[in-house]
């Protein structure tokens, strides 16, 4: 049995047009519906939230939505998803996305992409969940994020075993299936520590 039954995807509201991405997000869908994941996103019909959400539910998979509600009165709210949350608020959304989810997958996006990495990325590594968190670093697109991460490393504001938490893979079976062997254990003596070496 598939250890991960459900993934979060956080990806941006919008869309770029760039075919890359677009391969990269129909290659995730189709990997998620042949290992029988059920995709948890934010609820969105536009952008590549949308586009995810259609190649799953075309292809014969099961989707979540979880949105505000003052987003639904917007009208930017998926209307066919498989099942679909309303929520007071967008900390309820968050926390119901990460409570319905196995594990979490990062898509390009935007601040609230990375504000959502950066939240359950702290979590794992304070110990507050276990759950694998892989970026879909399409196109060299968060080359300049992990690049940041290695300089904390060196900078001493990150510990090496934390920095190695993360997954970080540009071809989305790959990733799934890293993310579904996930053991790794968070190193919780920063708070005890002051030497991060």
């Amino acid at each position: 049995m598939n250890k991960l039954n459900s993934v979060c995807v956080y990806c941006g509201s919008n869309f770029n047009g760039d075919i890359q991405l677009r391969n990269a997000i129909k290659q995730l869908a189709e990997t998620l519906v042949k290992q029988q994941i059920r995709l948890v996103y934010g609820g969105g019909s536009v952008g590549v939230m949308g586009i995810l959400a259609n190649d799953v539910l075309e292809l014969g998979g099961l989707v979540t939505g979880i949105i505000p509600q003052f987003l639904m009165d917007k009208e930017v709210g998926h209307k066919s998803l498989t099942e679909m949350i309303v929520t007071e608020n967008m900390h309820q959304r968050k926390q119901k996305m990460a409570d319905l989810s196995d594990g979490f997958v990062i898509l390009p996006g935007g601040f609230g992409t990375l504000e959502e990495f950066f939240e359950v990325l702290t979590w794992l590594q304070l110990g507050l969940h276990n759950k694998p968190i892989g970026v879909l670093n399409v196109d060299g697109f968060y080359d300049p994020l992990f690049a940041q991460m290695d300089i904390m490393v060196q900078r001493k504001f990150l510990k090496p075993a934390n920095r190695d938490l993360v997954f970080n893979e540009a071809d989305a079976e790959i990733l799934i299936n890293k993310m579904d062997d996930f053991s790794a254990i968070p190193d919780e003596v920063w708070f005890r520590e002051k030497n991060l070496s």
